[in-house]
């Protein structure tokens, strides 16, 4: 069995080792790190556990590493590791749990998977495929050999195990020199190592945060010479398009008036008409003027027509607008242009005229344009 996981275990670093190497040729050097090689020192401390029938909740302990190392290349790199402290084993039949001491030796091939597949040479998170292979020495297992009636594979004074470990670092450079990191690994050991027998090998899984020192020198940036290309850009923009045009203009104005009065005060009517005979041209202006049929009689609204009409005339041509333009008539009561009796004793003055237009039209038009841009 012990054969048989070791072949597998070295194909495999042997297969990502030869495939990591010729990925590492491509990559370029950076300011943001260390130049390649570089060494690296670790501090871990977590859990652990070595898995039996027992409840393993229950048989967690405290572990701690410390490691030495160097990447050769963004991608690969190896570390001597040493993990120990205390673990614990349990007998189900009388709940009976016991503790000895360990420590591993382990040389691992580390790859970082984020440079090989995404093909650079920095990157600030990273993930390590971990494998390696040494010795693991157990002892101060007197608890156990206190039970070997239940423990038939309890060791009195020591047992040196062989170890094949395979696991995953999360590692965050938090400088060109630090990174911490969280790894989670597990270990094949002898089937002695926790003093029972399983026929297969015993199995511990650690889990540790750690910080990392990296030492090296400074990677120095590679000045690639640039490289420039000429290409023809079609620039498309919006553009204004007046059309000339004659429009027909109109406006009426109302101007009413209290019982038995004809003065034409109407300022504001007079201000918007001079704004319209200046922005026409072939202008005519008409005149009507009415009187209620409610009040006075026929005789005194058709002379109270006429005052008005007059008097408005007299106010548009004083104002400028030329008498040929304007045409004028008067009622009296015998028209009444509107259904509200009070509203007849009114003027309406309707102004017409051509104005010229220039409308503006928005349309897509496009040119030419040579660039120079840089390709590396």
């Amino acid at each position: 069995m012990m054969t048989r996981i070791q072949t597998r275990l070295t194909a495999l670093l042997t297969a990502a080792l030869l495939t990591a190497g010729a990925t590492a040729q491509a990559q370029e050097a950076t300011e943001n790190h260390l130049a390649y090689p570089f060494g690296f020192v670790s501090l871990q401390g977590g859990g652990q556990v070595t898995f039996t029938d027992y409840n393993n909740w229950k048989l967690i302990t405290p572990t701690a590493s410390v490691s030495a190392g160097m990447f050769f290349t963004p991608v690969v790199g190896a570390r001597l590791h040493f993990n120990g402290l205390w673990d614990k084993g349990g007998i189900w039949q009388n709940d009976y749990r016991y503790s000895y001491k360990y420590l591993t030796s382990d040389l691992d091939l580390m790859l970082n998977l984020v440079n090989l597949f995404t093909r650079r040479d920095y990157s600030k998170w990273n993930v390590y495929l971990i494998g390696g292979v040494g010795l693991t020495y157990a002892w101060n297992n007197d608890d156990a050999w206190g039970q070997r009636d239940f423990l038939q594979n309890a060791y009195e004074k020591s047992c040196l195990s062989h170890n094949f470990r395979v696991g995953a670092m999360l590692d965050y450079n938090v400088a060109r020199n630090w990174s911490v990191n969280l790894e989670v690994a597990g270990n094949s050991l002898s089937d002695r190592f926790n003093s029972k027998i399983g026929h297969a090998d015993d199995w511990m899984l650690t889990a540790q945060l750690g910080v990392t020192f990296k030492f090296g020198k400074k990677a120095k940036k590679v000045v690639k010479p640039e490289v420039w290309e000429t290409r023809v850009d079609t620039i498309w923009y919006d553009d204004a398009v007046f059309t000339p045009h004659v429009e027909d203009g109109k406006a009426t104005w109302n101007v009413f008036y209290k019982i038995r009065e004809s003065d034409f005060e109407a300022d504001e009517q007079l201000a918007a008409i001079g704004a319209f005979l200046k922005d026409h041209r072939e202008c005519k202006v008409d005149i009507k003027s009415y009187a209620d049929v409610e009040t006075g009689n026929p005789k005194i609204n058709m002379e109270y027509s006429k005052q008005r009409c007059e008097k408005a005339v007299k106010a548009l041509t004083d104002a400028g607008v030329p008498a040929s333009s304007i045409t004028s008539a008067y009622y009296g009561d015998t028209v009444q242009p509107f259904a509200e009796n009070d509203k007849n004793r009114v003027t309406i003055i309707v102004a017409s005229g051509l104005k010229d237009i220039n409308e503006k039209n928005m349309v897509k038009k496009f040119k030419t344009k040579e660039v120079r841009y840089r390709v590396e």
